[in-house]
């Protein structure tokens, strides 16, 4: 009788789907991983990564920073997805890893809107039409810009994490699987709550059919079966249409898809007449920028975001300067008009214009001019019965003239102190 024939051995890819999930990487993560491990492979003539080396990677990277083109980011990714299948998939040494280049990072100041400008662009997206998402992208906008949320973090809220009573959302594995807590506009509440009752419309319909419920993180569906099924774990905004886990395979509701509401924004963006490269993103940008205007500190504006250093808030500071970080340009005093005959010497032109451009903003702060001592010595004024009098003040004593006229001479005290400074 012939023994059963052995399975046959994992495929590169699912090994490595093995080990970023053993990790706890999310699944963006292991999207990105799979799709630079399998570029390289094709780059290689289908050769397996075993049989390749260091000076092999360099070639894949260099042809991704001059023929591909990519970003300093997009470069370290697949930098990152390949170290990590050498050194945790297929365990192998990489003496090779200080031999390899790593592009330099790039801050760049993040793209805010203006009052003037957030207005239209909600505007627009409230005239959009429901259809059969079930979420006014009017309201999602709303909550990404009082609330200061990643557009991935207001998709995946479920009912439990809004409190009206303390007027709270708790932002659940946010960035870094970190929670935090912000506010509910209170502007926003009521409509909020009409979001909730068109959310339930949805719940009750799934459970009449008998959908799946919907996905649990980690290992709480074994733990609570019927969790998944109940309200309270529900998506605030739930996609129209059942989707299928790409892990378990399962057919189940899902929260709205990031592209829908992109797609939605991009229209607004054009419609409001706005000429920047603005995304979903930029509404949290300009969170933290209009908070930092109204003279919130760093930290809270800090914790709101969820950012682990204040280095990375520190970037809206930059945003916060006017043009050239608040200095006037030197073309403008000359354009100022003549001052006209007679006028005071120390007469001052007016403010420029961009306090009502920027509301909120304080202009910078200017040097006021050294007093001369005359006053000290001069005629002090003071009113008696509401009529000015000038009463000479006395001259100073002659030991004090003598004093400040006479010149510095070293003593030897004087010279020990200097000595013992040095």
């Amino acid at each position: 009788m012939s023994s059963p024939a052995p399975d046959a051995a994992p495929r590169l890819l699912d090994l490595l789907r093995q080990h970023v999930r053993l990790l706890h990487y999310s699944i963006r993560t292991e999207e990105a991983y799979v799709h630079w491990v399998r570029a390289f492979i094709r780059y290689h003539g289908l050769r397996h990564p075993s049989e390749l080396a260091g000076p092999d990677i360099q070639a894949f990277l260099t042809w991704l920073a001059n023929e591909r083109d990519v970003a300093p980011g997009t470069h370290r990714q697949a930098l990152s997805a390949l170290l990590f299948l050498y050194q945790k998939v297929l365990r192998q040494p990489v003496p090779w890893i200080d031999d390899i280049g790593r592009p330099r990072s790039q801050r760049r100041l993040p793209v805010v809107l203006s009052a003037a400008e957030l207005q239209p662009l909600l505007a627009a997206l409230d005239a959009m039409p429901l259809h059969r998402q079930q979420a006014p992208y009017g309201l999602l906008g709303r909550l990404l810009y009082g609330t200061g949320l990643r557009l991935l973090e207001a998709l995946r809220l479920r009912v439990k994490d809004i409190d009206f009573d303390r007027r709270a959302i708790v932002v659940r594995e946010g960035k870094g699987f970190k929670d935090r807590v912000v506010m509910v506009p209170g502007a926003r509440e009521a409509p909020l709550r009409e979001q909730l009752e068109r959310a339930r419309a949805v719940w009750q319909a799934d459970r009449a059919e008998g959908v799946g419920g919907v996905l649990l993180p980690q290992a709480l569906a074994r733990k609570y079966p019927r969790a998944a099924e109940s309200w309270t774990w529900h998506w605030v905004f739930p996609h129209s249409q059942l989707s299928v886990d790409p892990r378990s395979g399962l057919r189940r509701r899902h929260h709205l898809l990031e592209m829908n509401f992109q797609r939605a924004f991009r229209r607004a963006v054009q419609q409001a007449g706005i000429h920047k490269a603005a995304s979903p993103h930029t509404l949290r940008h300009s969170f933290a920028t209009h908070l930092l205007q109204s003279g919130y500190d760093i930290r809270t504006v800090q914790e709101l975001l969820g950012h682990a250093d204040v280095s990375t808030t520190m970037i809206y500071t930059h945003v916060l300067r006017l043009g050239g970080g608040a200095v006037r340009s030197p073309l403008d005093a000359m354009t100022q008009p003549a001052m006209p005959p007679g006028a005071p010497a120390d007469a001052r032109p007016q403010a420029p214009a961009d306090a009502a451009r920027y509301p909120g903003v304080r202009p910078p702060a200017t040097v006021r001019p050294a007093r001369e001592p005359a006053a000290a010595y001069g005629a002090a004024r003071r009113t008696r019965g509401g009529e000015a009098l000038a009463t000479p003040c006395p001259p100073p004593p002659p030991s004090a003239r003598s004093a400040r006229a006479m010149p510095f001479r070293a003593t030897p005290s004087s010279t020990a102190a200097a000595a013992s400074a040095s």
